[in-house]
């Protein structure tokens, strides 16, 4: 672990001034658009040149795993889910798939952590343990199974930029993950189970009520300090959040950026940051989601998001949706003629 966060450095200072000075010649009023040229200011940072490469091709990866804390009835649905949205990435047939397809976006699918054997899938196969154990009644995962699902994050991460990726976006699937998302978000925050537990799936008022208390007991069960992100991740899953946040701290080692996804993701680079401050520098809010725990875990990373649209299906599909928008924005950096290219003077006169 020690090795590998040593790869992370902060964004190009250089690059940084010299974007930074070339979005103010650009052949358009300064800051005319907007979120989009600080955007493209920090891709510089993260690539370290000026104009940067538009990050193509870019790959979106959906790590799947299951959590113990099912048990105890905060998703309507049958932990059976899991795996067989599984197999509907794997032939296609899943929201995330339509929207990689459309926006030339790779799709890779990782078992991490399925409760049930999904050997026949043809996805990557690296499962830590089949699921998490009930967060609400003890730990979730033992500092050893941590430690293996975030080495899946960071291996993949080496792997997918050794294949050419420069752009990797995050994906996710795991019935019940919001749970432990609220507990990890709350955790790095300091907010309460009630500011950041949502609906996940679908779920009427009294089984909000229900989830709610589930978190808010287990953040007292557990008692974790922000400052041990190892310690959260053991206390409250999942595999998932796990391998993401050394998906997010690899991303960050090879200097691409990363496009987060929703409140799973965001729980996950909670995890990073505590584990690498500079991670952040990396990251891209895809967009935000409609579980209250995601705007406080952006607000807390300091990142503002692309799209705003009320998703709430994770999968990777809004960071998926953003992917188009980063590359306009570094195209407009690169391609857009100057001032003085195009002959225009500041009195107007051509």
């Amino acid at each position: 672990m020690e090795e590998y966060l040593a790869r992370i450095g902060p964004a190009d200072e250089a690059a940084l001034r010299a974007a930074t000075e070339r979005q103010q010649v650009l052949t358009k009023p300064a800051g005319s658009l907007g979120v989009l040229e600080e955007l493209s200011v920090r891709i510089a940072g993260i690539t370290g040149s000026c104009p940067p490469p538009v990050p193509s091709p870019a790959v979106v990866t959906v790590f799947a795993a299951d959590h113990g804390v099912h048990a105890q009835g905060v998703s309507p649905w049958p932990q059976e889910v899991t795996a067989a949205m599984l197999a509907n990435f794997a032939a296609g047939g899943a929201a995330v798939n339509a929207f990689a397809a459309n926006n030339r976006v790779d799709v890779r699918v990782v078992d991490v952590g399925v409760a049930v054997s999904v050997d026949e899938l043809d996805i990557v196969h690296a499962k830590v343990r089949p699921g998490t154990r009930d967060l609400s009644t003890g730990p979730a995962l033992t500092p050893e199974e941590v430690r293996a699902a975030i080495d899946v994050g960071f291996g993949l991460a080496d792997r997918l930029v050794a294949d050419g990726y420069r752009c990797l976006l995050t994906g996710d699937m795991g019935i019940a993950n919001t749970t432990a998302s609220a507990a990890l978000i709350a955790t790095f925050t300091g907010a309460t189970a009630a500011d950041v537990t949502g609906r996940g799936t679908g779920i009427d008022d009294t089984t909000l009520a229900h989830k709610t208390e589930i978190v808010r007991a287990a953040l007292a069960l557990h008692e974790v300090p922000a400052s041990d992100p190892a310690g959260a991740l053991a206390a409250y899953g999942g595999l998932e959040h796990a391998a993401l946040a050394g998906y997010i701290l690899g991303a960050a080692a090879n200097k691409v950026p990363v496009i987060l996804d929703g409140v799973i993701a965001g729980a996950a680079a909670l995890v990073a940051q505590a584990f690498h401050p500079a991670v952040t520098e990396y990251c891209v809010a895809g967009h935000r989601s409609a579980e209250p725990g995601h705007a406080v875990a952006l607000k807390a990373l300091g990142l503002q998001p692309l799209v705003d649209l009320d998703l709430r299906l994770g999968e990777g599909t809004g960071a998926v949706l953003a992917y188009p928008i980063v590359t306009c924005a570094v195209r407009a950096l690169a391609e857009m003629a100057t001032f003085e290219s195009a002959g225009i003077t500041s009195e107007g006169d051509a």
